[in-house]
């Protein structure tokens, strides 16, 4: 299991913590977009969309596909899934606690009603 988590980069988590590069995730969900369309839809200097893909890519959470003379960005899948299986291993974790208090305080209920 620890494999996995060997495989989450802070420097992957560092990239989408900037705004204008989670606004370029939010984007790419829909589908692949060259950087002047990026540029376009968020408000951002060419130059500077093409900053933040750089480093997106460099992070490995975009991947480039060269067309003709176009060059589209799109998601990689790989750092979402890691992301998701490390989140998921918290909400189990979570879920088993919440499910031992659960039963902890059904056990002090029930002693407390043979007390009675």
């Amino acid at each position: 299991m620890l494999d996995k988590f060997k495989s989450i980069d802070t420097s992957m988590l560092s990239a989408l913590a900037e705004p204008n590069r989670m606004a370029i995730v939010e984007l790419l969900r829909n589908g692949p977009l060259t950087v002047g369309e990026i540029a376009n839809q968020l408000g951002l200097s060419q130059p500077h969309a093409s900053k933040h893909l750089k480093v997106l890519s460099d992070n490995g959470i975009v991947e480039v596909k060269p067309e003709a003379n176009r060059r589209y960005y799109k998601l990689r899948s790989e750092p979402f899934r890691v992301i998701e299986y490390w989140a998921t291993s918290f909400q189990k974790d979570m879920e088993k606690r919440l499910d031992n208090l659960d039963d902890y305080v059904q056990e002090l209920q029930n002693k407390r009603k043979k007390d009675e």
